[in-house]
């Protein structure tokens, strides 16, 4: 409809660039489906906007596939014909099903994206769940459109932290089989920060163990660090299990450390990086963007050095075309410095190594700390969620316990996940429980009773339904004017890395839907077959909107 307008536009004899960026769609239906605002065009024809807006109208006919074109101060006003957008839309929407928005924008590029990075040995908590549902549905969404997409996951595996913990677990739990839970083994991690507060010698031990890891000599300890990190790991699979995530490859901090330190080794020779006070550091003050350090005086190889390693190997092992990193934005200086090293080596691609920061999350008591315990596990939180799931669902319908289950589950998920992606990245999340499990409002939970809803009234039906002459009203307008927008929400969300936008479009998808659904009969209606119809593309839009944030649909509620 857009480009309809344009060259509408363009009979009226106006030349510019852009027009469609002067297109809005107003928000009170009777002031038009679309609005060309006229204030820029009319000062650059010496016009006050309203004379601007009027010249346009009396030089446009009625044209097909518009009721009208009126001219209201500074805005020219376009109604859409209903029954032309209506048949256009729908057959687009029966035609594509769960392919209707796609588009071929990533012309088969590989795109790696990185997301979710639990460090081994901690606690996977809440605040995981904010990046881990962002780069889930960011990936998805470069799958709807043309990208061929790898998710890969990179986590901590080494580094104090990991000495913290194996120090702990030798000196008060050697005799406890290595458990593949979560909560085992945060316990062990926060009860080692706690007991090394003010300890000297415990942070000497400490210390001992870090560099025996480095030097990886000690087999006995190795053997452990293995053998419990595949275990903190494989403790994390019901976690995607319930997120719906699944990665193609999963990096380890441990494997980049070498390749690490021959980078730094290499930009000391090119004059890039330099020794400063035994420290290997690259200088980026001219930048703004301060000190960069790779290695430590001990030669201990640092975030930095790793990210440049895997850096290479995305691009060269895994020939990614374009690559995502998304974390906290805690480390946006990082990224910066990061792609302004890359640029400084030459490195062909790091134009196309990107990074989204997101804010943290927190709950109404605070910020959450692994290191102190001071969080809420995942684990925890989910069944939380899924508790008060339960008393939602038993409030509406007697259901068997093991559909019950599942259906409090799916419920808690798309409560969690909506909730994270629903704000903008650089918002901070206070997130309250309460707020979130709620059927109603801007929830998750409303979009799956929305959709819920629409799959009763078809379920009900008893064929195709009869299709009298009628007359679209305006509730059925607003619905097919918001099908008819998902294509180019997708386009947009994809393009911004923003998953925001494609819930927001959900969320006012569903409210269109229920006023729809609250003014017009369906069943029994004279235009009971049309109706159907748009119902049936609600559902498919809605489950096509649910897909790209990684959010399960149900059938019943």
């Amino acid at each position: 409809m857009k480009k309809k307008i344009v060259a509408l536009l363009r009979k009226a004899g106006l030349t510019n660039k852009d027009l469609d960026k002067y297109i809005q769609i107003p928000k009170d239906p009777s002031h038009g489906d679309y609005s060309f605002t006229t204030f820029a065009i009319a000062k650059e024809q010496g016009l006050n906007p309203a004379e601007a807006s009027y010249s346009i109208v009396s030089k446009i006919k009625h044209e097909e596939g518009f009721e009208k074109i009126i001219a209201v101060g500074p805005y020219v006003n376009f109604f859409v014909d209903a029954r032309a957008i209506a048949e256009e839309v729908l057959k687009k929407i029966e035609f594509g099903k769960d392919k209707y928005g796609i588009n071929k924008d990533g012309n088969r590029k590989k795109f790696m994206i990185e997301f979710s990075q639990p460090n081994t040995h901690k606690a996977v908590h809440v605040g995981h769940i904010r990046g881990t549902s962002l780069g889930e549905s960011i990936a998805r969404l470069h799958e709807f459109c043309g990208y061929r997409v790898i998710r890969a996951n990179y986590s901590g595996d080494t580094g104090m932290h990991i000495a913290k913990w194996i120090w702990c677990y030798t000196k008060f739990h050697k005799n406890e089989k290595i458990k593949n839970e979560e909560s085992w083994f945060a316990k062990i991690y926060v009860e080692a920060v706690q007991k090394l507060e003010g300890n000297e010698k415990g942070e000497a031990e400490v210390l001992a163990i870090n560099r025996k890891l480095d030097e990886r000599k000690d087999k006995k300890l190795i053997e452990l660090w293995k053998s419990s990190r595949l275990k903190s790991v494989a403790a994390w699979k019901p976690i995607y299990d319930d997120l719906d995530v699944k990665f193609d490859k999963h990096f380890f901090e441990s494997n980049v450390e070498n390749a690490g330190r021959k980078i730094a080794q290499e930009l000391v020779k090119k004059g890039i990086a330099r020794i400063d006070d035994g420290a290997t550091i690259i200088d980026l003050k001219k930048e703004d963007l301060g000190i960069w350090v790779l290695l430590r005086r001990d030669g201990t190889v640092l975030y930095s050095a790793k990210d440049l390693a895997l850096a290479n190997e995305k691009f060269s092992k895994y020939k990614a075309d374009e690559s995502l990193i998304i974390t906290s934005v805690e480390q946006n200086l990082h990224f910066r410095q990061l792609r302004k090293t890359l640029e400084l080596m030459k490195f062909k691609k790091w134009h196309d190594y990107k990074h989204l920061g997101f804010e943290s999350v927190r709950l109404p008591e605070g910020k959450m700390s692994s290191r102190t315990g001071n969080n809420i596990l995942y684990a925890d939180f989910r069944n939380e969620l899924v508790d008060a799931a339960r008393l939602e669902l038993e409030k509406r319908a007697q259901l068997p316990e093991k559909e019950l289950r599942k259906r409090a589950l799916t419920i808690a998920v798309a409560a969690m996940k909506y909730t994270m992606l629903k704000q903008d990245t650089n918002k901070v999340i206070i997130f309250n429980k309460y707020d979130a499990i709620r059927f109603e409002g801007d929830t998750g939970p409303y979009l799956l009773y929305s959709y819920a809803r629409a799959r009763s009234v078809l379920r009900k039906s008893k064929g195709a339904g009869k299709n009298k002459d009628f007359a679209i009203s305006s509730k059925e307008k607003v619905l097919l004017n918001d099908l008819a927008r998902f294509p180019e929400i997708v386009a947009n969300a994809n393009v911004n890395f923003n998953a925001s936008g494609i819930a927001h479009y959900a969320y006012t998808l569903a409210q269109t839907f229920n006023e729809f659904y609250h003014s017009c009969q369906v069943i029994g209606s004279e235009c009971e077959g049309f109706r159907l119809r748009l119902v049936k593309a609600f559902c498919q839009v809605m489950q096509n909107a649910l897909h790209l944030l990684g959010i399960r649909a149900l059938e019943e509620m």
